[in-house]
């Protein structure tokens, strides 16, 4: 015999109310993986892209003679990608993934 058991109003509520606060916490990491798809699914800028060229955008920081040390794509402003990603969206590129390695001489610090 199988046997039910009813749950009062009080004991739903208790439990919503333990349960709805963390979902947030639950979320994101399933946003961090959404994001981490879509930037996937962006094709890779090409060096030899005209808009590119006019930025002297290159896929390796370390390639142009213009890029200080340190200065990448990962830690430009206009970077979209999520932390540690190995390329992301950018705001100068709509449409296109940067390399993290790389450099555009639109780049600018984070604040």
């Amino acid at each position: 015999m199988s046997h039910a058991r009813a749950f009062t109003r009080r004991q739903v509520l208790q439990r919503a109310a333990l349960v709805l606060p963390l979902a947030p916490l639950a979320a994101a990491p399933l946003q961090e993986a959404l994001a981490d798809a879509a930037a996937a699914a962006l094709p890779l800028l090409s060096s030899d892209d005209p808009q590119a060229k006019a930025l002297k955008y290159v896929a390796d920081a370390k390639q142009s003679k213009d890029a200080k040390p340190d200065n990448t794509c990962a830690n430009c402003a206009l970077y979209q990608g999520t932390y540690g990603s190995a390329q992301g969206p950018c705001q100068i590129f709509p449409g296109k993934a940067v390399t993290a390695t790389g450099w555009c001489s639109s780049w600018s610090a984070q604040m």
